[in-house]
C-alpha cells in the first residue's frame, strides 16, 4: 500500500513541510503560517500531493512542541480532505528525532531539513501511539496537565524554600525535627523566630506551649521537640545582621507562593473530580487511587482499545527497560528508557506509591524490589510498582470491571 509520509516542523509563526514517499524522495515541501488558513493550504497540499503519488494512506507527525501543533494535528485529523487517505497522527519525542537526526553526519541545521527528518523517521516506523483526539478525554486532560504542571511548581518552589532554610537555620534543614517540614509547626517555626538565637534563648516551657498551640496538640511528645529545636537552634551557623532580614523575607515570599498555589491545586482537584464523573472507568476501586489520579491515568490513556497489550501500554509511558547485553556479560542494572508520556508516567507513579500501602500484593512487591536495589532504593522499587501497575490498569479498563485484591495465599 503507498503512503505520503508528511513531516512538519512546527513553530509559533510558521510550518515547514515535507512531504515524501515510500522511497524516500520528496514529493512536495513547502511553508504555511500557524492559523487556521495555514492549516487549509496544508490540507490541500498534502491532499494533491497524495493524489499526485497514488497514496492510499497519509501518515503526519510532528515534534512535541508546547502546544503549537495541537490545532494543526486536529484540523488535519477530522478534515474531510484527508479522509479518503486514512490520516494517521504521530507526535514524535524530540529526543527521539535528535537521535535518528545523528544517523545522517552530513545533515544542515535548518526547518527544512528537520522537517524531512520527521518525514523519514515516520517512514522507517517503530513509531508511538497515534494521537488521540476524542475531546472528553482532551478536556480532562488539559486540567490534569495544569495540575502536573501547578505541582512540579510547588515541588521547585518547596526546594527554593529549603536552600534559603539553610542560611538561616541550617541544622533545622539538616535534622529530620518534623515529619512534615512544611506543615503547620514547621512553618511556623521559620515565620516566627527571626534567628536560631531568639529560639535557643526561649524558655522551654514557653516553646513547649508554642509548639502544642500551633500544632493544635497534635504533636506526640512536644517537649522532645522543643529541645531537639533548641539543639539545632545551637549548632546552626548565624547569619550577619543585613542577610538576615532579606532571608526571612525571601522564606516568607517562598512560603505566601507555596500556600497560595496549593489551594489553585485543590480548586484544579475539585474541577478533575467532576469531570471524571462523565467518564465511564474502575480504576478508583483500587485502594489508593482517587479520582485525581484516576483522572491523570485516563486523560493520557484515552481509549484502551488503542493498545493491544499492557505492554505496548507500558511503553506509551515509558516504562520499559532497554537490556544491556554483549556475549556472556549482562547488565545487572539497566536503565529505562528516556522516552514516553511523561504526564502518564507521573501518575502511575504517584499512584503506585500510593497503592503500596494499601493493597498487600503491591506493598510486598515494593518491599521485594527495595531491596533487591543498590541505589536509589525507593526511586527504583516505586518505578517497578508503577511497571506492575500497568499491567492492572490495562486489565481495567479493557474489561471495566472492579478491582478485588488478591488475599493472603491467592
Amino acid at each position: 500500500m503507498s503512503k505520503l509520509f508528511v513531516g512538519i516542523d512546527v513553530s509559533l509563526r510558521k510550518n515547514n513541510v515535507r512531504c515524501i514517499n515510500s522511497n524516500g524522495d520528496t514529493v512536495r515541501k513547502f511553508n504555511v503560517p500557524n492559523t487556521l488558513s495555514g492549516a487549509q493550504a496544508l490540507v490541500d497540499h498534502v491532499a494533491q500531493a497524495a493524489v499526485l503519488n497514488s497514496s492510499q494512506e497519509v501518515v503526519l507527525g510532528l515534534e512535541a512542541t508546547s502546544n503549537y501543533g495541537y490545532h494543526l494535528a486536529s484540523f488535519f485529523k477530522s478534515s474531510d480532505k484527508m479522509a479518503p487517505f486514512s490520516p494517521q497522527v504521530h507526535v514524535l519525542n524530540a529526543r527521539v528525532v535528535h537521535q535518528f537526526k545523528k544517523s545522517y553526519n552530513d545533515l544542515p541545521k535548518n526547518d527544512d531539513v528537520d522537517a524531512w527528518v520527521i518525514a523519514d523517521k515516520l517512514r522507517f516506523g517503530r513509531l508511538p501511539q497515534e494521537v488521540f483526539m476524542d475531546e472528553r478525554f482532551l478536556a480532562l486532560q488539559r486540567l490534569t496537565r495544569s495540575r502536573f504542571h501547578l505541582a512540579m511548581m510547588i515541588s521547585r518552589e518547596k526546594t527554593y524554600f529549603l536552600n534559603n532554610l539553610f542560611l538561616k537555620f541550617s541544622s533545622l534543614r539538616q535534622e529530620k525535627i518534623f515529619s512534615d517540614q512544611f506543615g503547620a509547626t514547621a512553618i511556623a517555626v521559620v515565620q516566627e523566630f527571626l534567628s536560631p538565637d531568639e529560639l535557643a534563648a526561649m524558655p522551654l516551657e514557653k516553646l513547649v506551649s508554642f509548639l502544642e498551640e500551633k500544632s493544635k496538640n497534635r504533636l506526640v511528645d512536644s517537649e522532645g521537640v522543643a529541645k531537639a529545636l533548641q539543639k539545632a537552634a545551637r549548632s546552626s551557623y548565624r547569619l550577619s545582621k543585613s542577610l538576615a532580614d532579606p532571608v526571612n523575607a525571601s522564606l516568607a515570599t517562598s512560603i505566601s507562593v507555596i500556600k497560595a498555589m496549593q489551594s489553585e491545586l485543590k480548586k484544579l482537584d475539585k474541577l478533575i473530580a467532576k469531570h471524571l464523573e462523565a467518564l465511564p472507568q474502575t480504576l478508583n476501586s483500587i485502594k489508593g487511587i482517587g479520582p485525581v489520579y484516576a483522572a491523570g491515568i485516563l486523560a493520557e490513556v484515552g481509549d484502551i482499545k488503542r493498545f493491544k497489550n499492557h505492554k505496548s501500554l507500558a511503553k506509551f509511558a515509558g516504562l520499559v527497560w532497554n537490556e544491556q547485553q554483549s556475549g556472556e556479560w549482562k547488565a545487572e542494572d539497566i536503565r529505562r528508557v528516556r522516552s514516553g508520556n511523561k504526564y502518564l508516567r507521573y501518575y502511575l507513579v504517584e499512584a503506585a506509591n500510593l497503592i503500596r500501602l494499601h493493597d498487600q500484593e503491591y506493598g510486598c512487591f515494593y518491599r521485594v524490589k527495595y531491596d533487591e536495589a543498590h541505589t536509589h532504593k525507593h526511586k527504583r522499587a516505586l518505578v517497578l510498582t508503577a511497571r506492575k501497575l500497568v499491567r492492572l490498569v490495562y486489565a481495567l479498563l479493557r474489561t471495566n470491571q472492579l478491582y478485588t485484591p488478591r488475599k493472603r495465599g491467592d
